[in-house]
């Protein structure tokens, strides 16, 4: 038996099922596209997969709740599963939650570099959804850290950064801040 973890940019490509040995839990179906891609195959116990918070793995003991956790889940789906059968005997409604795997300094495959537009300046999620950032609604919000659509800035996939800013932000600042303080030295 074989443990294995996968992160599956969406759309996933997969089918779920419950599990097929009268245990609870969940099993791949079906395996295709991306989720091919990452090594799943039909057949794979889910041992956990993503929550909708996105900052841990939740065990997959119902085929309901999972497939609603998952379809919530922004852009990309983490899994574990089992893959071979002595290693599929755990009682899944006994597993605790498990952080997820970390996303900071996780590299962009090639689809989501060619999407790649916006970077949240607080977390540094990159946008990577098909839909333009433009067309999201204002109410917008961050899936990592729940920053608003304004907290995200142009994002350029040559250097991993947000594109301009350069100096002039600092040089405001550093600006204002001398002016403050000759201000308060002529009041004292």
């Amino acid at each position: 038996a074989q443990e294995i973890s996968a992160s599956v940019d969406k759309p996933l490509g997969l089918t779920l099922k419950e599990r097929g040995d009268g245990r609870p839990g969940v099993q791949i179906a079906q395996c295709k596209g991306n989720a091919s891609k990452a090594g799943l195959k039909a057949g794979d116990i889910v041992k956990y997969h993503s929550s909708f918070f996105g900052d841990e793995l939740w065990p997959a003991d119902a085929l309901a709740f999972s497939r609603s956790a998952i379809s919530a889940c922004p852009n990309t789906v983490d899994f574990v599963v089992v893959r071979g059968g002595q290693g599929a005997d755990f009682d899944v409604k006994r597993l605790p939650k498990r952080p997820a795997p970390p996303k900071f300094g996780r590299k962009l495959t090639a689809a989501q570099k060619e999407r790649a537009s916006h970077i949240c300046v607080d977390c540094g999620y990159v946008y990577t959804l098909p839909t333009a950032f433009s067309e999201q609604p204002k109410s917008y919000i961050c899936p990592q850290c729940n920053a608003p659509k304004s907290r995200f800035a142009p994002y350029d996939v040559e250097t991993g950064r947000a594109k301009g800013g350069g100096l002039s932000t600092p040089l405001i600042t550093v600006a204002s801040t001398v002016i403050g303080l000759g201000g308060i030295a002529f009041l004292l």
